[in-house]
């Protein structure tokens, strides 16, 4: 299923992200580490208008990672401190369970995957 992204790009279908996941403080690291593949980690909140946002449009957005992790930041206090989420929604990449990085983009495919690049070029970390 394709879904059509708005605004000056709207003759392009994106793919959709089929696998999405949603972790708490109780499974978030043992899953990420066994996880293949890249994950986008997203901390959202109920009240969000970003975070809905966030969540109507990623999964549309053909982004090249294997799936979506959604964390309610309002019920896992433990990983927002361990991952210093400090404004929502929070964007971070894992991949094969290793840690890269925040994301600091705005929510367009063309942003993001410019970040995602950025971020999977750097020397990976251990999860926060």
């Amino acid at each position: 299923m394709n879904e059509h992204s708005s605004g000056h790009q709207n003759d392009i279908a994106w793919p959709k992200i089929a696998t999405q996941l949603e972790l708490t403080d109780f499974d978030a690291d043992r899953r990420l580490l066994d996880l293949p593949g890249t994950s986008l980690v997203i901390f959202t909140a109920q009240g969000c208008t970003a975070c809905r946002y966030a969540r109507q449009r990623l999964p549309g957005m053909g982004l090249p990672v294997e799936r979506l992790v959604w964390i309610d930041a309002q019920e896992n206090f433990g990983l927002v401190q361990r991952y210093e989420v400090f404004q929502l929604p929070a964007l971070f990449v894992v991949r094969d369970g290793a840690f890269f990085a925040a994301l600091h983009a705005s929510l367009s495919p063309a942003e993001l995957r410019r970040a995602l690049a950025e971020a999977l070029a750097r020397a990976p970390e251990e999860l926060p």
